[in-house]
């Protein structure tokens, strides 16, 4: 009625027919909206990265930043790696993992003699304390009674057979005279303990607390690494068409791992909870354990690990460009600070 008092009826239906027109110009402006919202959640989990690492307390913050990083584009395709740093080099070799968390040892000297995976960044900058076991009922009683005895070890280039040899240094070993029995991961190495296929066995201190605790195994002895002892590879395909994924990966990862560490007393129950350690143990282990600052690499750390590596009889032949094996992201990760 107020329309038409103020411009008459014709009036009135050209104003409804332009208010039509709005509402319809409105409607299409909204579906285009719509259809982009519905394009952006497409493309939400639109780059995958499948990323392997051991089953261990280290690797919480991976868990914790996954949600994070699928409302960020990025769709973490976790794998459980019970083979450890060895399963892990075959798996960047042959293009089932993207991006690996292994040890920094192994990564390097599998990167050194023709993996074509570069380290990308450190993950925990902490030594990682080995554990040195033997069988609850062995006759062994110390690190020096397993001289030229059988280690038995995850996989060829694997931490277990590398450290091995690090222990041989320590204690004045010929490391040539190191026997080594190839039996998978600590489910396989326990079946090779009960039947005797081997004297010893390397693993993570902490990783192997319950069989210490039921007397399966006996603790003799601790081989720190001289080094932070986890970094990050990923694979050349994965940095060349998914670098910015990688980056972000890696830099959410260390700020969970930063949370993490925060958060005290409710972490180390957490960790007592999920890995079956007495709170004693887990609070041990998590003062020991510091991840990485930020995302990079640390040349001269490289260096140490290549000249123990040396030393040990592990990397021969010509200086390693240390430069072949690293890439360097440049500038800050994408959407950093959102």
């Amino acid at each position: 009625r107020g329309l038409s008092a103020v411009g008459g009826p014709r009036a009135a239906m050209a104003t409804e027919a332009s208010y039509a027109q709005a509402a319809l110009l409105g409607l299409g402006v909204s579906l285009v909206a719509y259809k982009r919202f519905l394009g952006a959640g497409k493309a939400l989990h639109s780059v995958v990265l499948r990323v392997g690492g051991v089953p261990e307390h280290f690797n919480i913050p991976v868990h914790d930043a996954a949600q994070e990083l699928a409302r960020r584009g990025v769709a973490v395709k976790w794998t459980d790696q019970p083979g450890g740093t060895g399963q892990m080099a075959a798996g960047l070799r042959e293009g089932s993992l993207d991006v690996a968390i292994a040890l920094t040892e192994g990564l390097v000297a599998d990167l050194v003699k023709g993996n074509p995976a570069k380290i990308v960044s450190h993950f925990v900058k902490s030594p990682l304390r080995w554990g040195i076991h033997v069988a609850g009922g062995s006759t062994h009683k110390t690190v020096a009674d397993l001289e030229n005895k059988r280690f038995g070890i995850s996989r060829m280039g694997s931490g277990s057979h590398l450290m091995a040899y690090v222990l041989a240094q320590t204690q004045g070993w010929k490391p040539e005279a190191l026997e080594f029995v190839v039996v998978g991961g600590l489910a396989q190495a326990r079946d090779a303990m009960k039947d005797g296929t081997i004297d010893a066995f390397m693993w993570e201190q902490f990783t192997t607390k319950p069989l210490v605790y039921t007397g399966e195994w006996r603790c003799v002895g601790i081989c720190p690494t001289p080094w932070p002892c986890f970094a990050v590879a990923a694979t050349e395909e994965a940095l060349a068409g998914k670098e910015a994924a990688v980056h972000l990966f890696c830099a959410t990862v260390l700020r969970r791992a930063a949370e993490f560490k925060q958060q005290g007393g409710a972490s180390v129950c957490r960790v007592s909870t999920d890995f079956g350690l007495k709170l004693e143990d887990a609070a041990e282990w998590f003062s020991a354990t510091e991840w990485a600052d930020a995302v990079g690499v640390d040349g001269q750390v490289l260096e140490q690990v290549v000249d123990v590596l040396r030393a040990v009889g592990v990397l021969k032949g010509p200086p390693v460009d240390l430069g072949g094996i690293v890439h360097r992201f440049s500038g800050g990760p994408p959407g950093a600070g959102k």
